[in-house]
């Protein structure tokens, strides 16, 4: 079937309390992609977010960010009052301040955590059983991590960092309240969650969800599983993940992320994997998994180095995990992150799985290859973008464009574009391709510079900021994009 979609972060949504949250505006916004026919709603990743507040780096592979709280829910519950969370947190901003988040929300949600243990209701208790995987690990982590002022666990008393048992069960006593501040947390993220989702579900609009392939150093995931990765006796680890030098960037790209212990997964049949991938279909009804090349192939840097000039390529799980993971979830819709430099044995992974790979317009117009991002060059089994979260807007990539390459793209389009007209007839070949799904960033169908670019790769600081405005949200939009979708069968 032919759709299409909007890529979306929930941070990027407008609220009155600094960030993009499951509040109203989520919900206006799902009556939004009905309207015009959008019929999938990709975010990125949910979970709590560390230093440089990237969501792609987070406390948890099974958490939700606090951030997301709808405060004005806690209200309704009687749980806080408007004035409380309007002397905090009010701030109707364009972008997200995410100190102010951070040193003002847990505040407030704290009020609400005393109030709520004087009557808590009487799923809580069923919630945390349910999520005992990981949730009471995770409380625990936080709890200690906001005692030690933020210290990443490596950083912590021996004890706790290698999780002695004479040590864990003293902080489980120490920190009862932290711990169960935390459970409370994420039970109202999930109890807000599944509100919207369902949401979403009666309104025909099917939410996309994206598991980075990696997790965080500084996580929960890596504390209570160290078996799982590639790490010393102290913890440290020994090598870490990242992309080698190539024409985009000479050093490299070092990630950090520490590395898995494939054998040791493949030992208990990808356990934790499949269970975070269980956990993600009960949030999401599909799924993005990011850098899909990693389960092939994934590049191995000593831990320590500056860049990612020194490393060396290592065999991934390969085939052997996709069996497991379509025995353990046979519906599941999986779209790959197939991007940048392939080899012949990921393509031919990821022929074997039968997830449709990505395509993305600004990576067509390069005048010294045949790119297979060219739109004549689709087969129908994939997912193309004009951009993603890591590209410029169509509208700010256009104006930095070489003059050869623009002149291809007058050339492929058959019509001369400037900067105000090139984002929507990249979002015209984009719906007439032959691609089974289309998702146009909410940024390009705005038609918006680079001033509302989500991420810069490699750099710290200016991103993870974007929000939408309400004014963006015109009848003319809606009309122009109805009509598109409409004409091009989608």
């Amino acid at each position: 079937m032919r759709r299409c979609g909007v890529l979306m972060p929930i941070f990027s949504l407008a609220s009155e309390y600094g960030i993009g949250c499951f509040s109203k505006e989520a919900y206006r916004f799902i009556e939004f992609c009905e309207r015009t026919q959008l019929r999938v709603w990709q975010m990125l990743p949910l979970g709590p977010t560390s230093y440089g507040d990237s969501p792609y780096q987070s406390f948890s592979a099974f958490a939700m960010n606090p951030y997301f709280l709808d405060l004005e829910d806690l209200v309704s519950r009687g749980l806080l009052t408007e004035q409380e969370c309007v002397t905090a947190l009010k701030e109707d901003v364009s972008v997200i301040h995410y100190e102010k988040q951070y040193r003002t929300r847990f505040g407030v949600l704290k009020k609400a955590f005393e109030r709520f243990m004087q009557h808590p209701y009487d799923t809580y208790d069923s919630f945390k059983k349910e999520q005992a995987d990981w949730i009471y690990d995770f409380a625990l982590y936080m709890a200690i991590k906001d005692a030690h002022d933020g210290a990443s666990w490596q950083e912590w008393e021996k004890p706790l960092a290698m999780r002695e048992e004479a040590a864990m069960k003293e902080a489980r006593q120490t920190y009862r309240t932290d711990v169960e501040f935390h459970c409370f947390l994420q039970y109202f993220c999930y109890l807000e969650w599944e509100t919207l989702h369902n949401y979403a579900k009666e309104h025909g609009v099917s939410l996309m969800g994206d598991i980075p392939i990696y997790v965080a150093y500084d996580s929960a995931d890596v504390w209570s599983h160290p078996e799982l990765f590639f790490l010393d006796e102290t913890g440290k680890p020994k090598r870490v993940a990242g992309c080698p030098p190539d024409a985009f960037s000479e050093n490299g790209q070092l990630w950090g992320n520490p590395l898995y212990d494939w054998e040791k997964h493949k030992e208990n049949g990808y356990d934790w994997w499949m269970k975070r991938i269980r956990h993600n279909f009960q949030l999401f009804d599909e799924l993005r998994i990011d850098h899909f090349r990693g389960f092939e192939a994934y590049f191995a840097i000593p831990y320590g180095r500056e860049d990612a000039k020194e490393g060396a390529w290592e065999e991934g799980p390969g085939e052997a995990f996709f069996e497991t993971l379509k025995q353990t979830v046979p519906q599941a819709k999986i779209v790959a992150e197939d991007l940048g430099t392939l080899t012949d044995s990921v393509r031919q992974l990821l022929k074997k799985t039968g997830y449709p790979g990505m395509k993305v317009l600004e990576f067509a117009f390069c005048t010294n290859e045949k790119s297979e991002y060219l739109p004549h060059r689709y087969q129908t089994n994939c997912v193309v973008y004009t951009g993603t979260h890591d590209n410029d807007t169509v509208k700010g990539w256009y104006a930095t464009m070489p003059e050869d390459e623009k002149e291809f793209l007058t050339d492929y389009i058959g019509r001369d574009v400037d900067e105000e007209s090139v984002t929507w007839e990249l979002i015209r070949l984009a719906m007439a391709s032959v691609a089974d799904t289309c998702i146009i960033p909410i940024q390009d169908f705005c038609n918006l510079g680079t001033d509302a670019r989500i991420n810069t790769p490699s750099t710290l600081g200016g991103n993870w900021l974007w929000r939408i405005g309400k004014e963006q949200f015109t009848p003319e939009l809606e009309k122009q994009i109805k009509t598109m979708i409409a004409l091009y069968e989608r």
